[in-house]
């Protein structure tokens, strides 16, 4: 018998890592596609090196600084009663900080894609700086911020290292679909390990093939 309960979780942390990064992302892909910014490069590459760095230091870095024997770990322990490591909030942390190139990326192409001439006519016209990028900007990118929101929710699904260095195993608090996968085949249950893992496989190809359809749709609007 299947236990669900992973797959719930894995659900609520895509979902949760994945709203949260788009408020964190939006206005900072916003920042970074427009060309004169002191800074640029170096917050640049801190976005895009959990895309070369293995999960395992990623995962190390994190579980340094969330545990509760030293550093920041032991501040949010000492003055908040609030431990990180092996707890859903610092699954969601480290989700957050490993999936951040994945919202980013497409939503800065998707800025850079547009006229500069769009903001200048927004400004001239009295609007502010947040009602341009809300009001003008994100409709004429739609299709790069549905990228960006599937990608995000598909690579949290899949996450692996990270969650495992950070979350440990904990049946409904931290044990996460893959960690599931993990488990099941420690201990050699290889059939449930493949219902595991075909679950995953289903659930991340559909939606991928949802958002190239509805990209390819909106593709073919903009063209009539």
């Amino acid at each position: 018998m299947i236990d669900l309960e992973p797959f719930w979780l894995t659900l609520k942390l895509a979902v949760v890592t994945t709203a949260i990064l788009f408020f964190i992302a939006v206005p900072l892909a916003n920042w970074l596609s427009q060309k004169k910014r002191k800074l640029k490069a170096i917050a640049e590459v801190f976005v895009s090196m959990p895309l070369v760095l293995p999960p395992s230091v990623i995962g190390f870095y994190l579980l340094l600084a969330f545990s509760p024997s030293q550093g920041f770990g032991k501040f949010l322990e000492d003055h908040f009663d609030v431990r990180l490591v092996f707890s859903f909030p610092g699954l969601v942390i480290a989700s957050v900080i490993y999936s951040l190139p994945f919202m980013v990326h497409p939503i800065q192409s998707g800025f850079a894609a547009l006229p500069d001439t769009l903001r200048e006519a927004s400004y001239s016209l009295g609007k502010s700086k947040w009602q341009t990028l809300v009001k003008v900007l994100l409709p004429n990118i739609k299709s790069s911020l549905l990228s960006a929101i599937v990608l995000t929710f598909a690579h949290t699904i899949g996450e692996f290292g990270v969650v495992l260095m950070i979350g440990g195993n904990i049946p409904g608090e931290t044990k996460v679909a893959s960690i599931a996968i993990f488990d099941e085949v420690e201990s050699m249950n290889y059939d449930s390990a493949g219902t595991y893992a075909f679950i995953l496989f289903a659930a991340t190809f559909m939606i991928l093939l949802t958002v190239y359809l509805i990209n390819h749709r909106l593709d073919r609007i903009k063209a009539l």
